[in-house]
């Protein structure tokens, strides 16, 4: 059971507001750790924080706009009619769910998710795929409004059009609610923020929550020793594949001397010229101070070293 949220006469900011009340379709792939965009991290200070500015990019531009498209070559390859939703959907039983759904069909069971994705990533469709992070914003959709069936769309720009089914599947959908179930408990509940996981992801979250240092502040470090000694151990096999990489590429230049192009039936390669146009600042500071003054730009990071003790 679900109860229905009106949407069709909010404005985009208290859509936005609603959308903090509950985990969302493109939020269970994350939660899950296969959304290669986001992580836990992100989802818990999307959830968390007083920002109500939405991602804002040209592919989500273009996946905004191409929706009706999508929606509109979903029936022509399927015979299949579909109409848009006013509402959100939030599940009475597990209320930390909810689902803004692109499509209904119409006469079925059934829901329509559009996507539009780049030609770099037309391989994630071939035979069948679907990129996993999509599969669990479908059945997440199913887990919420309790359709057996969900249907996922795709034009791959310049390429081609896709279309997958997705039925329910009781183990996957009742694992997916109790990880989203724990994840809602566990950290937007408690304001208790989720484990790093090493993607750019947490360390963009981890910089807006901490993004200046108290001057001369110190704690003592416990418990990470060996952890900065396996990542001495990572930076010196880093460093090590690094000049290995470096090599087998100072053997191709050289063979290739000052030729622009080489191929051969598994690799193209090209060493072209690149003309770069950098300014002197050194010289503006001396010669031309004020300006120099005028067009600096201060901005605050805080950079993380590590010494041996």
């Amino acid at each position: 059971m679900y109860e229905k949220i009106p949407i069709k006469d909010m404005n985009h900011e208290e859509w936005l507001k609603l959308r903090k009340t509950g985990i969302g379709g493109s939020d269970a792939g994350a939660i899950c750790g296969l959304n290669p965009f986001s992580s836990p991290m992100k989802v818990f200070h999307d959830k968390n924080s007083n920002d109500i500015q939405e991602q804002d990019s040209e592919p989500i531009r273009q996946g905004h706009d191409l929706e009706q498209y999508v929606a509109q070559r979903f029936t022509e390859a399927t015979g299949l009619k579909v109409r848009c939703s006013n509402y959100m959907y939030r599940n009475v039983e597990h209320p930390f769910m909810i689902a803004d759904v692109d499509r209904l069909i119409v006469g079925e069971d059934a829901g329509l998710e559009c996507k539009t994705a780049s030609a770099y990533n037309a391989d994630k469709w071939k035979d069948g795929d679907i990129p996993l992070h999509y599969a669990m914003q479908c059945y997440h959709y199913m887990a919420v409004t309790g359709r057996r069936t969900w249907y996922i769309a795709a034009v791959i720009l310049g390429q081609k059009f896709v279309c997958r089914k997705l039925v329910w599947d009781d183990e996957l959908i009742q694992g997916l609610i109790e990880a989203e179930k724990n994840f809602w408990n566990n950290h937007i509940v408690t304001g208790i923020m989720p484990k790093p996981d090493g993607s750019q992801c947490c360390s963009d979250i981890l910089e807006k929550y901490f993004h200046t240092a108290k001057k001369d502040s110190a704690i003592t470090l416990v418990g990470f020793d060996e952890k900065l000694e396996r990542r001495d151990e990572i930076l010196k096999q880093i460093a090590k594949l690094q000049q290995e990489q470096n090599q087998i590429e100072q053997e191709v230049k050289l063979y290739m001397e000052d030729n622009e192009l080489a191929s051969s039936e598994k690799y193209r390669i090209s060493w072209s010229n690149v003309d770069t146009a950098r300014l002197d600042a050194k010289r503006i500071r001396q010669e031309m101070p004020e300006v120099y003054r005028n067009y600096t730009k201060i901005s605050t990071s805080r950079r993380f070293k590590v010494k041996a003790a």
